[in-house]
């Protein structure tokens, strides 16, 4: 299984927006004594729009990929935050795995066979796919041993 890496976890989350709130709050309180009421209205605004970002990225990482290896198939199954499945199914005997190594250390990772490619992992870090790159390399190896 893999799965997108999100640091702020769901307290996290609360704590970060309740501070947000409170400091937002507080400077629009001191506006609003100064006489100045239409910039507490912009106060709050900036408070539901960084809420409504963490809310989309959060959404955005609910994608994940199930790869599967079996000495019939290596097969990817792609579940998008929709909850929409799809799925990629590859001949273990005949997919390659490719990870090119872009400019600055970037990485893709991609199976390959009978000249389709096929781009995964998109959302792990560098060194992520890196390393599932040679754990996949290495578990093909062996399927197509035995």
């Amino acid at each position: 299984m893999l799965y997108p890496h999100r640091s702020l976890g769901p307290r996290g989350f609360l704590i970060l927006m309740l501070a947000i709130g409170a400091v937002s709050f507080i400077t629009g309180m001191v506006f609003l004594l100064m006489g100045a009421w239409p910039v507490f209205g912009f106060f709050g605004l900036d408070v539901v729009l960084i809420y409504i970002a963490f809310r989309l990225n959060y959404r955005s990482g609910r994608i994940y990929e199930m790869v599967e290896l079996t000495r019939e198939a290596l097969t990817v199954t792609r579940v998008h935050p929709s909850g929409r499945p799809e799925s990629f199914a590859f001949n273990p005997y005949w997919v390659r795995v490719h990870l090119a190594e872009g400019p600055q250390g970037r990485t893709d990772l991609r199976l390959a066979s009978h000249g389709d490619e096929f781009a995964f992992a998109r959302f792990l870090t560098d060194d992520e796919r890196r390393d599932f790159s040679n754990a996949l390399s290495g578990a093909l190896a062996r399927t197509r041993a035995a």
